[in-house]
């Protein structure tokens, strides 16, 4: 074939047809070998990257808990740059810190498979609901009323803030709509779940069965809900493995009340606090949204059959 030929077939440009052709002629395979490139020599050596990362891994510089880049290259005898680039080739990140807490429930596969279960298949003439409480919530003031947003200056507020009280949230999250039954208590005992647990009883229609999803708290246990549980026998719990509040939608919900109206709230006493809760709550109701839940039970077992081995 034609230099030109082979050019359009493969999809180059004909000169370089030309080029390999004539260095194939000339030295056959080991004229296909690319000939070094032009630039600096390298400084580095094998050797002293493994040392970087070692030292990055197993030692600690004497004034901090993690390196920094100057403090490890003057260690090290190369430049920053030159740390940064090898943090960066082999993922490492000193400077970072993540948390993680791993379950120690002996019965953690099943409770697993229980309330994933619940959430992706639920049962039918039933409704599922995600129960827990957000206990102390603060009635905080700042001491200096804040300073409002305006053009090129955001919102300010002052550091310190004046304690008011705390109040306890009950919250039951409906799994399919994402409807919330609400109640605020000064306690969060055994004696106040169970008045939460009769506004739920009186809040669904009494042709439906309800399954509540909840953790392991004490007051969930206690001999008077046990008692409460065989009176009204349309209630069955499930109950998340210990040290898993993730597994819990509502907590979900709970993240939505903290992040859009509490973190930037002031209130001045318990009762502001509790009609503003009210109101929050009632316009989530206005239009419920559900937090669908993806992640099949194999797939989370899977996943942390993964980080446990790399741990």
């Amino acid at each position: 074939m034609s230099n030109k030929d082979v050019a359009e077939r493969v999809g180059v440009n004909p000169a370089t047809v030309l080029k390999w052709r004539k260095r194939f002629l000339e030295s056959r395979l080991d004229g296909l070998i690319d000939e070094p490139r032009p630039g600096a020599p390298r400084t580095i050596s094998d050797a002293d990257v493994e040392a970087v990362v070692v030292r990055t891994l197993e030692e600690a510089p004497t004034d901090a808990t993690h390196w920094s880049t100057r403090d490890l290259a003057a260690k090290s005898g190369i430049s920053a740059s030159s740390v940064g680039r090898i943090w960066k080739a082999f993922g490492l990140k000193p400077w970072l810190t993540d948390g993680f807490k791993l379950s120690s429930d002996p019965q953690f596969v099943d409770k697993v498979r229980d309330v994933v279960g619940i959430y992706m298949n639920p049962p039918e003439h039933a409704v599922v609901l995600c129960v827990d409480e957000k206990t102390s919530i603060q009635a905080l003031d700042r001491t200096q009323p804040s300073l409002p947003m305006r053009p090129g200056q955001v919102e300010r507020r002052t550091h310190d803030y004046k304690r008011h009280g705390v109040i306890d949230l009950f919250a039951a999250l409906n799994v399919a709509t994402g409807h919330v039954i609400a109640q605020t208590r000064p306690k969060h005992r055994a004696v106040e779940f169970r008045q939460f647990l009769d506004l739920i009883d009186a809040n669904v229609p009494d042709d439906l069965a309800v399954h509540v999803v909840l953790d392991n708290a004490s007051t969930h246990k206690t001999p008077a809900i046990h008692r409460w549980l065989l009176a009204h026998p349309r209630f069955t719990f499930h109950f998340t493995p210990t040290s898993s509040s993730w597994l819990n939608l509502v907590e979900r919900w709970f993240a939505e009340l903290t992040t859009k109206k509490l973190q930037r709230s002031a209130h001045r006493n318990i009762k502001d606090l509790t009609a503003d809760l009210a109101a929050w709550v009632a316009g989530w109701n206005e239009n419920p949204k559900p937090f669908v839940w993806h992640k099949t039970a194999d797939q989370i077992l899977d996943s942390l059959k993964k980080y446990l081995t790399n741990i």
